[in-house]
């Protein structure tokens, strides 16, 4: 389709009326942009990892902004502006590789669960509700807790903890879409498990795990912010805003009766957190008009 036609589809167009998902798509690429030009924004100044913020100075108490540090610093004095920038990558790095991961386990899982069905479906299923019997950030903790606090560990943890969902979700419409007369017929003309499976199962099975998907990376970053403040996710001075707000657990109340005194310490890295997950759930709603064939 070349894009005369796209846009003047029908897709298109709703996605123009939908407002909101129009500010969401804005606000995604403006964190897009941020990660994609991190290195001249806020070039790196540690040439073994470029995610470490760089100090000004070992003070444990916040400085607010100036001009030499345009959003002020943390404790120990850590570039807030810098954090913030480098830390869009993060979000992205934990929250794309997390889902792509789930997404994966979810749709071998799940596919083989509703496709099969009988006892590959009872043991997929019973598996899964063993898992989503344990309420996911306790589950995560524990993961994280045993093998160790770092941002692939994070990864891991949340991963572990997130495909039961998406396996069900899929087996439920695979039940749904195995049984019409497209996939008979293919199965009449001699197509094997793989290629009926493939070409026209998951296709017409898939959407609404992709849309589910899309909205999660907002909780999976909620998720990784959350066990960094807990110190299971990355360490001290990595640019990672669920460690930044970490850094701010001191300085929430301020000083001397002052509760603004260091009102950048939570408040810039929280905005990044909250802006950043309205964005997928404000473009979930446009993967919805897109992606769901029954609103074409």
């Amino acid at each position: 389709m070349n894009f005369e036609n796209l846009k003047n589809s029908r897709t298109f167009k709703r996605f123009r009326k939908n407002k909101t998902s129009i500010i969401g798509v804005a606000l995604l690429l403006s964190f897009v942009f941020l990660a994609v030009f991190a290195p001249i924004i806020a070039p790196p100044t540690s040439v073994s990892d470029s995610y470490l913020i760089p100090q000004s100075g070992y003070s444990p108490e916040p400085v607010p902004p100036t001009k030499g540090h345009i959003f002020g610093t943390t404790e120990q004095q850590y570039d807030l502006f810098y954090g913030i920038v480098w830390g869009a990558r993060t979000a992205f790095k934990i929250g794309v590789t997390v889902v792509f991961v789930s997404l994966s386990l979810g749709i071998i899982m799940g596919g083989l669960a509703g496709f099969y069905g009988g006892w590959i479906d009872e043991i997929t299923m019973r598996f899964t509700d063993i898992i989503l019997s344990f309420p996911g950030i306790v589950l995560a903790v524990v993961i994280v807790a045993m093998l160790g606090p770092g941002i692939e560990k994070v990864i891991i943890a949340i991963a572990a903890v997130s495909w039961p969902g998406y396996a069900r979700l899929l087996r439920g419409d695979v039940l749904t879409v195995k049984n019409f007369d497209f996939v008979a017929a293919s199965k009449t003309m001699g197509a094997g498990d793989f290629w009926i499976f493939i070409k026209h199962i998951l296709p017409n099975s898939i959407y609404p795990v992709i849309i589910v998907a899309s909205l999660d990376i907002g909780s999976i970053v909620l998720t990784a912010a959350a066990l960094s403040f807990l110190g299971l996710g990355s360490p001290a001075g990595y640019a990672d805003w669920g460690q930044l707000i970490a850094m701010s657990r001191n300085w929430i109340l301020g000083t001397s009766g002052n509760p603004f005194a260091y009102w950048h310490t939570l408040l810039i890295p929280g905005s990044a957190i909250f802006l950043f997950v309205l964005s997928w759930n404000l473009i979930g709603d446009a993967f919805r008009d897109i992606l769901d064939p029954r609103q074409q």
